[in-house]
């Protein structure tokens, strides 16, 4: 699969647990599985990549119903599987979903662990916009004060290493890249970085064709303007983002066009508008025709309407 392709394609990993008495409920919390059989299915994956994979998406599962035990148990397995060798474009995205699950339910240390192998491990990535996006979103992860691990100066040094990798991107990716950078400083709560790098992300990202790619540029830029009051701006910004993910014909890529616009307009304080592109979002995830890529895509799809409907 050639890079852009591969870029396309936002791997999202999210997993579960491996001991059977840590916290298993037997409620069955969507697909029609028990945590118990996705913990067996998670454990039975082929590679250590896929295993933490499908653990992590146990521990969303245990979150979901109460067990915050269980739940912490399924993501330091699915960190511990990460540790091994691997493919780095696959074990470091993961890395970084691990990380953040561990930063939300309060595992600070084991969440900085994970981030700063996931950076380490980035080292072995040839993309220089994948490379790009796993600093970014580290960064986004180590600066969080929220759901994140409240890091600044770590994630100072992350997000400054990914708006460097940004630089030596091909001009036609660089919106790509750019955007993953701002998004990043965005959400690690540095929003005087992104505003510097926003007015470079909106002209690449309108000079863009291919329109997922143009729409989640778009959808970064004015979570940027939000952030630092330019509320007109990004409006504007979002009305493009919307336009260019609704005329995605490809369900997987609308999905995820989708998604970032919505978590944009979110960000905006426009929650029922968000409400209304996830919903559009589902809609698309559920035309997927892979059913992994599909599981994916409507996993980060229905957290993401839970998260708007808390």
């Amino acid at each position: 699969m050639p890079a852009s392709s591969s870029r396309l394609l936002l791997v999202a990993a999210v997993v579960s647990l491996l001991v059977a008495g840590c916290g298993t409920k037997s409620a069955k919390k969507g697909g029609g599985m028990t945590v118990q059989q996705r913990l067996e299915k998670a454990e039975k994956e082929s590679t250590p990549d896929k295993q933490a994979a499908g653990y992590l998406r146990a521990a969303r599962a245990q979150l979901a119903s109460g067990d915050s035990s269980g739940a912490r148990d399924s993501a330091r397995t699915a960190f511990d599987r990460l540790k091994a060798e691997g493919d780095a474009s696959a074990f470091a995205p993961r890395l970084v979903d691990v990380g953040g699950f561990l930063a939300e339910i309060g595992d600070k240390k084991a969440a900085k662990d994970a981030i700063l192998l996931a950076a380490e491990r980035s080292a072995g990535v040839a993309d220089a916009v994948r490379r790009t996006k796993i600093l970014a979103d580290a960064g986004a992860v180590a600066g969080g004060k929220g759901k994140g691990i409240g890091d600044a100066v770590l994630a100072k040094d992350l997000l400054t290493r990914a708006s460097e990798m940004a630089d030596t991107v091909e001009e036609r990716f660089r919106a790509e890249a750019l955007a993953a950078v701002a998004l990043g400083c965005t959400r690690a709560g540095q929003a005087d970085t992104a505003a510097t790098l926003v007015g470079r992300l909106e002209e690449s990202a309108k000079a863009l064709e291919e329109p997922r790619a143009k729409a989640e540029a778009l959808a970064a830029a004015a979570n940027v303007r939000a952030e630092t009051g330019k509320k007109d701006e990004a409006t504007a910004l979002l009305a493009e983002a919307a336009a260019a993910a609704k005329s995605i014909d490809r369900a997987e890529g609308r999905a995820y066009a989708l998604l970032a616009v919505a978590n944009a307009t979110a960000a905006c304080g426009e929650k029922k508008q968000a409400v209304a592109l996830l919903e559009e979002a589902d809609k698309a995830a559920n035309k997927i025709a892979d059913p992994a890529q599909q599981k994916t895509a409507m996993d980060k799809v229905r957290t993401a309407i839970a998260d708007l409907e808390k």
